[in-house]
């Protein structure tokens, strides 16, 4: 099986930083993309920011300029960098990896997509 792990959540004031990490681990053969996700009370989860293995980036209209994503391939570890965060930035953040288990599955595409448990970002106003 495969773990996420998420760590470095916190509170923060308003302007602040806080900078995310996840580390995936177990049944891995190779990770496609890896990303972060954030559900704030009362609404969808979201995308934040992805990152695929040759480090090409997307972001969410509300995080560009703001934050950076990152990703250690030889750890299986991805980073969010969160600056001048906003009240609004409130949310649990999650991250995703989509990967393949075995040389096999990557052969016939057979990626799978994995999520962590969360870590919780409060930005106090």
């Amino acid at each position: 099986q495969v773990q996420l792990v998420e760590s470095g959540g916190g509170l923060v004031q308003a302007g602040g930083s806080l900078r995310l990490s996840c580390a995936a681990s177990g049944r891995i053969f190779s990770i496609n993309a890896m990303g972060w996700y954030r559900q704030a009370p009362g609404k969808q989860r979201e995308l934040v920011a992805t990152i695929t293995s040759g480090g090409n980036t997307n972001y969410a209209d509300s995080v560009k300029g703001r934050f950076t994503i990152s990703r250690d391939n030889a750890k299986n570890t991805v980073y969010l960098q969160m600056n001048s965060l906003k009240p609004e930035d409130t949310a649990v953040y999650y991250c995703n990896a989509d990967l393949y288990s075995d040389p096999i599955s990557r052969i016939k595409g057979y990626g799978m997509d994995y999520w962590g448990e969360g870590t919780l970002v409060t930005v106090s106003s």
